[in-house]
């Protein structure tokens, strides 16, 4: 495939073309000989969807969608080339089954959504290229070898048979935006300027921190010979190959590594060409090296990262757009910039998802974020008997895969989701589940593309069944989907989760209709379901809002709905800090997890902790104290106490003064301590709350003696030197009802030297889970709770869109509380 970082810009005879689109029923047209010339034709968006271009025209609504996947797609443009000759055009992704023609010749033809292509052919003049985006319908119905179980998960079985997204197919879990078009980019160049195809740079870190790197190519026209590969001060000549191909390997001493943005700096490095002429950049590679650890029984997996163990901590990626799936920088940024703001350090892109750009692993590495890539299968028991089917998955997974080869941020591989689960719930043998797609024809494809990335047969797998928490990667909804209690992420000996803690996840107000107490159609719209059951996520985060505040969610939303609201934005932020917070201690078995889902794909109350606009909520400020690579945590151990615990990502060690206090009526200290720890690099620290107070004290009421003494533990880290408070951890022996006592918060508005703003927050007793709400800045905590005796600064960012004049102003109010005003000066 033709290089397009080493393509010059105005060789792409595609760029700004005047691409045109029209809709017509199946079969309408055979070839462009038989277009209408009284069609209805609207601008095109090439690379783009045919939801988004018909969305722009006007002919498409996102949450009332039409289907397109019945329907014949046509996309038409004149193309110019600069000199007569050979000319190759590439198409990265064509979705899905599509014929293309130049002058009425037959030019390509694509079956998969996935698989890029490329064609060669003489090109004298002036041209017309067309495309057409056959119905999907016909081939849903395409016979195949019998399916060994079925899923309920989408409504076409048929998918099984095409390669294409599942996007649009899900009903409860996202709109029925169908994925049709030139979905990825598509470039037309002549053969004359094309300096290289099929680049492939791969870096490796061994042990002793010496970096390899190892760059191949297939020259094209414009190359000269004398070329070097250079990175990092070292250079190499490229050498010829058996193959035709040009290769360098290069020995990095002392190369700086690449980490995840939580556990050190992501360091990356340019790959230029030079000599010849050409002085170009290839791109930018990390050296890091990636290992599974399965524990000491075999059953776990973590990751070390250049032999550190990390947690991974995150949430599944959706999309950035469900009707334009775009693969651009400029649309991945804000997505990526809040999960990098979160502490998250792993992304997951999931079977059920459409696999996204090169530029998606290029932001990743620049932000040290890492990506589990799940391949494009999910749930059906795909034909792999069919052995044009099985090449053309290995095929595709290959070139799917070396697109990414530079990028260090891509650190586990993996065959698809739930396809061993779904066999194995219905009943299945293992025999039966189990196969040749992911055990034998992905894994081979993967490690011919990405060797230094472990793979892994399917998520969830590894434990008696393919489902069980306790062994390999779960996809884990005992606390969540199955209302099981706070302690079953305990008791679960969860080892890593694939995805966990879905919850119908509440905006911030304004962010989407709440008529009618939440049971009005627009509504009810945006709240995810599994299909065929009797409840909705809805209900999910209404067991838990009962659970920990004592509150009948129907009563409380009868009588006042946006406490009902505030209440359940509260619930959901507070168990997934509460369930971190138990896997990420020391002594857990658990490796890692990853919430479902990263954001929402339309307006409501969806799975994503972030709105479908770009706007945190609750649940996104939640993970980010959650997720904090300087961690402080407590856990009620019952008669033994309360522990705490530290971690610290980061790769300095560093002391921390720890300090204790068990607060009545929510601000008289009743007992209180403080020791200095010493707190190691990527390291971890736990110890009993009764050795920072010096002596026995039932800091969470096991023994009952007596009254409560106390209904709030109030704990702090703060640096020993300047006294700033660094985390700080709450613990409510009675309960978070008990312990609201009606607390009275101060704002302030204070502006930064940096020319920023914050908000300085006071209380005279603990407040629980304090809301910060502004139209034109976000806070960068929000739904806290808040402790007497200290100043707590917040930062406010912001908003897109908002005006360059706007000044904060807005209001705080604690959870049940009255809001209490603010605005700057």
């Amino acid at each position: 495939m033709i290089d397009l970082a080493t393509l010059p810009a105005a060789a792409n005879r595609l760029a700004g073309a005047d691409w045109r689109l029209c809709v017509t029923p199946a079969d309408a047209w055979t070839t462009p000989a038989d277009m209408d010339a009284d069609a209805d034709w609207v601008p095109g968006m090439v690379p783009g969807t045919a939801a988004a271009a018909l969305e722009a025209a006007g002919r498409f609504s996102r949450e009332d969608p039409t289907p397109l996947h019945d329907k014949d797609v046509w996309y038409r443009c004149r193309i110019e080339p600069a000199q007569a000759g050979r000319h190759v055009l590439r198409c990265d992704g064509l979705a899905t089954v599509c014929e293309a023609w130049i002058d009425g010749a037959p030019l390509l033809a694509s079956d998969s959504m996935y698989q890029p292509l490329e064609v060669e052919f003489d090109l004298d003049g002036p041209a017309e290229l067309v495309f057409c985006f056959r119905a999907l319908t016909p081939h849903f119905a395409r016979k195949g070898p019998r399916a060994r179980w079925r899923t309920r998960l989408v409504d076409e079985p048929g998918l099984r048979m095409v390669r294409s997204t599942l996007l649009g197919h899900m009903p409860g879990w996202c709109p029925s935006v169908h994925a049709v078009g030139p979905w990825r980019a598509m470039t037309l160049a002549a053969a004359s300027d094309i300096l290289l195809h099929d680049l492939s740079i791969r870096a490796a870190l061994r042990a002793d921190g010496t970096g390899e790197l190892t760059v191949s190519l297939r020259p094209g026209a414009a190359f000269a010979s004398g070329e070097h590969i250079a990175c990092a001060g070292v250079e190499a000549p490229l050498h010829a190959q058996a193959d035709g191909r040009l290769a360098a390997t290069l020995e990095l001493p002392d190369i700086d590594p690449w980490w995840p943005h939580t556990h050190g700096t992501p360091a990356l490095h340019e790959v230029r060409l030079v000599g010849g002429g050409h002085d170009r950049l290839l791109g930018r590679t990390g050296f890091r090296r990636i290992e599974v650890d399965r524990g000491p029984d075999g059953n776990g997996f973590a990751l070390l990262v250049n032999g550190v163990p990390v947690f991974c901590r995150g949430a599944v990626w959706t999309s950035a757009d469900i009707c334009a799936l775009p693969g651009t920088v400029e649309a991945y940024r804000p997505w990526l910039e809040l999960a990098r703001d979160a502490h998250m350090n792993m992304l997951r892109i999931g079977g059920t998802m459409a696999p996204e750009s090169r530029a998606f692993f290029e932001l990743c590495d620049e932000f040290g974020l890492l990506v589990w890539q799940d391949l494009p299968f999910a749930n059906f028991d795909y034909p792999v008997s069919d052995p044009d089917f099985a090449a053309k998955v290995a095929r595709e997974t290959a070139d799917l895969l070396a697109a990414s080869s530079a990028s260090p941020s891509l650190a586990v591989i993996c065959g698809g989701s739930e396809m061993h689960q779904q066999g194995a719930m219905m009943g299945l043998p293992e025999e039966r589940w189990r196969g040749a797609l992911s055990e034998e024809i992905l894994p081979g494809a993967a490690a011919s593309a990405r060797p230094d990335v472990p793979y892994v047969a399917n998520s969830p797998s590894g434990g008696a069944m393919p489902f069980s928490p306790n062994a390999g990667i779960a996809h884990y909804y005992g606390v969540g989907a199955y209302r099981r209690p706070l302690e079953d992420a305990r008791r679960a000996n969860v080892r890593f989760a694939g995805e966990c803690l879905a919850f119908s996840n509440v905006p911030e107000p304004g962010a989407v209709c709440e008529l009618a107490p939440c049971h009005h159609p627009d509504w009810k719209r945006g709240v995810p379901r599994d299909r065929d059951v009797g409840w909705d996520f809805e209900d999910v985060r209404d067991h838990y809002l009962r659970e920990l505040y004592g509150i009948e969610p129907l009563d409380l939303r009868y009588g006042d709905p946006a406490a009902y609201l505030d209440h359940g934005r509260a619930a959901v932020a507070e168990v997934m800090e509460a369930t971190f917070a138990e896997w990420r201690r020391q002594g857990s078995g658990c490796g890692g997890a990853l919430v479902w889902t990263f954001q929402d794909l339309m307006p409501g109350a969806g799975w994503g902790v972030i709105a479908h606009d770009g706007t945190p909520k609750s649940a996104w400020h939640g993970l980010r104290r959650a997720f904090a690579p300087l961690r402080l945590t407590v856990t009620d151990e019952g008669t033994n106490g309360l522990d705490i615990h530290l971690q610290n990502d980061g790769p300095d060690a560093r002391p921390l003064r720890l300090e204790i206090a068990c607060l009545r009526e929510g601000h008289m200290a009743v007992a209180s301590g403080a020791e200095v720890v010493e707190m190691p690099a990527h390291g971890s620290l736990s110890l009993p709350a009764t050795r920072l107070i010096g002596a026995f004290f039932d800091t969470t009421l096991a023994f009952r003696f007596g009254p409560p003494s106390h209904d709030c533990v109030h704990v702090r880290a703060l640096d020993p030197q300047t006294g700033t408070v660094l985390d700080e951890a709450f613990h409510f022996p009675l309960g978070r009802k008990a312990s609201a006592r009606g607390a009275k918060v101060a704002a302030e508005v204070v502006a930064t030297p940096e020319g920023g703003w914050c908000l300085h927050l006071s209380t005279d007793r603990v407040a629980q889970s304090v809301a910060i709400r502004d139209e034109a800045f976000l806070a960068l905590d929000n739904g806290f709770h808040l402790a007497p005796g200290a100043v707590k600064r917040v930062e406010l960012r912001r908003r897109a869109g908002a005006p360059g004049e706007a000044r904060p102003r807005g209001q705080v109010a604690p959870l049940g509380g009255a809001p209490v005003p603010y605005a700057a000066g």
